[in-house]
Parts: structure tokens; sequence; C-alpha cells
């Protein structure tokens, strides 16, 4: 029975340990998932742990990332995947919604909607994606107080503490301010947007923790494999935004030929089916417990 409303929630820190020992054992491939349905291809595909990317969350609602959603729009998607899957997620909240108070009240948020992980960047708000230019930082000290703080309150959520440090303070940036992160309480550190597979081998030199690569195309990295990171010791190959934008391109596509034709027969090969969506969604497993509870209460008659 695969059906999330007919089973018992895991506890997030079963969530948040399994992670973790899924990121110590390398070689992690960590795909974005921006909605429930999304995540259960994800998980069916066979992947073990997921991610909910800021940037396409965003785009979900067709909003720019900007730092625009509200921490309750965030946490309503996250436990929706979360419940959906039953499977450690980590999830982008941009700069924590604030300050040091409020980043805690963001962290308790997602800890009771039973996420694993927790991203956090050290841009000044309003936030931009990572691969743009113009970003701003905050001093890494107030960086470094929001991951202290989170960890002294919700010691099992796993907090990945990204810098977008490269493009205004250079590689030196980089490596001082993940070496405070990892000492304030960081378990992976995310360095954004570098740009050489020198600099990645740098950031792997100077910090004990995990690390996590972003993969994402169309930015200032180059396109590499998952492979040729965990060859430079990292053990996480993130691809945050890659199935959104499969997804709207397959979909763009199809809402074109909709209305040049007035038909969708042609595209039926590239649909799933009926019977696909309903096993993926676990509806026979709903009908069969709602027939079994409707017998069972008729033979107490």
């Amino acid at each position: 029975m695969d059906a999330w409303l007919l089973k018992s929630p895991t506890a997030q820190p079963e969530l948040s340990a399994l992670f973790l020992r899924k990121v110590k054992g390398g070689r992690l491939i960590l795909p974005g998932a921006h909605d429930p349905l999304t995540a259960l291809l994800a998980r069916k595909a066979g992947f073990s742990a997921l991610y909910l990317s800021g940037a396409a969350f965003s785009a979900s609602m067709g909003m720019p990332d900007l730092g625009l959603f509200t921490l309750q729009e965030l946490v309503e998607r996250a436990r929706a995947i979360v419940r959906a899957t039953a499977l450690p997620l980590l999830v982008d909240a941009d700069t924590g919604f604030g300050e040091v108070l409020n980043v805690v009240r963001t962290a308790r948020e997602l800890v009771e909607a039973g996420v694993a992980a927790i991203q956090l960047e050290d841009q000044q708000m309003p936030k931009k994606c990572g691969h743009l230019s113009g970003k701003q930082l905050v001093p890494p000290e107030a960086m470094a107080e929001k991951i202290y703080a989170i960890k002294a309150t919700y010691p099992s959520l796993v907090i990945v503490a990204r810098t977008d440090a490269q493009a205004i303070e250079g590689i030196e940036g980089v490596l001082n301010r993940a070496q405070l992160y990892v000492k304030a309480g960081a378990d992976i550190i995310f360095p954004e947007a570098l740009t050489t597979a020198e600099e990645f081998r740098q950031v792997r030199q100077a910090v004990s923790v995990p690390l996590l690569a972003n993969l994402t195309e169309f930015g200032k990295t180059p396109l590499v494999s998952a492979e040729e990171v965990f060859a430079l010791g990292y053990e996480i190959a993130l691809f945050p935004v890659s199935a959104l934008r499969i997804a709207a391109q397959a979909v763009e596509k199809f809402y074109m030929h909709l209305i040049k034709t007035g038909n969708a027969q042609a595209l039926l090969s590239e649909m799933q089916t009926r019977k696909e969506l309903y096993e993926l969604i676990a509806y026979t497993d709903y009908e069969r417990f709602d027939k079994s509870a409707a017998e069972s209460v008729q033979n107490l008659i």
C-alpha cells in the first residue's frame, strides 16, 4: 500500500539521519522536484532523496527567483512533497525569511513539516538567482549566527550553508566563509556558481564537511556530469531546476499543438497514460481501503 493518506508519517529526525547517511556515503545525485507529482516520478525513477529549489518553486508559482514566496507557501509545498514520498527532502529556504529569530521560526516550520534538511544562503535581500550578476552578501558573521541558532534549537535538522561569495569576494571569500559556517554548525557546504575545476578542488581541500555541487543548466558553472564532481571529492551533485525546465517545454509544446489543431491525438505517445498516472498516485490503494472499510462495518452489523 503506497497511498500517503493511509500511512503513518516518517519522523523528521529519522528522515534527517537517513539524508546524512546518504550524503556521507557519497555519490548522491539530488534531483529537483517542485511539486508532489514530480517528486513521485523522481522516487519511481529510483532517487532516494529530493530537493525543493527556490527557483523552481518560484517559477511554478509564476514568479521570478527574487525571494517573493512566503514562508507558509514554502512550508505547505515541502510538507506535501514529504508526505507524498516519505523521502528525505532538502528545502531551499533562500535567506531564511529574515534575521536570526525569523530563521529559527523558518526552521521550526520546516521541521514540523518533516523536512530533513534546510539550505540557507548568505545573500542580502532582495536575493537573486545564484547564477546572475548583481548579488550582494551579508557579513559572514550574520550568516554564521543563523546557522548557529538553527543548530542550537533544532539539532536534527541538517543545515546546507550556501555561499555566493565567488562573484564578489573571489575564491578566498568562498573559503573563508565556508570555514566559518562549518565552525558555526553547518553540516554541508554549497559553494555557488564556481567557474572552474580548480575552484572546486580548492573548496574540497579547505573544507572538512561534505560538499554540494550545483550542476544547474545555463549558469556560470560549466556543464559537467555528476561523475566529474564526484571525482573532485564532492558528495552531492545537484540538478535543481532540470525537471521543471523539461516539463515546461513539454507543456508548451502541447499547448501550441492544441491551439493549432484542436486535438491531442498526435501527442498521445508522449503522454502518461491513465493507468500509469493511477499507479503513480496509488489510486487503487485508496479505492481498496474505502471498500474494505465499508465491508468491515457491514460485518459488524
